[in-house]
């Protein structure tokens, strides 16, 4: 008898191991399911807008411009010694 309530308790928490498994599992996806939803919804709302705008277009930042890239007084050899 204490045999099978020692088995009873061991399979009830396998079974409760694996729901909780499962759950843990199914929640993870809930941020990722909210982060498409919310896109699905700005491209819908985009889309039937009137000012012409793609999706990708508010989704783009103009690059910042740097001088130090251009050459512009920087360390681009303009300052060589011979």
């Amino acid at each position: 008898m204490q045999l099978q309530i020692v088995l009873v308790i061991l399979g009830a928490a396998g079974v409760v191991s694996a729901f909780l498994f499962a759950l843990k599992g199914l929640l993870d996806q809930i941020p990722d399911v909210i982060r498409s939803w919310r896109r699905v919804v700005d491209e819908a709302r985009l889309s039937h807008s009137d000012n012409g705008r793609t999706p990708e277009d508010s989704r783009r930042r103009p690059p910042a411009s740097t001088d130090r890239d251009e050459g512009f007084g920087g360390a681009s050899g303009s300052q060589r010694e011979s």
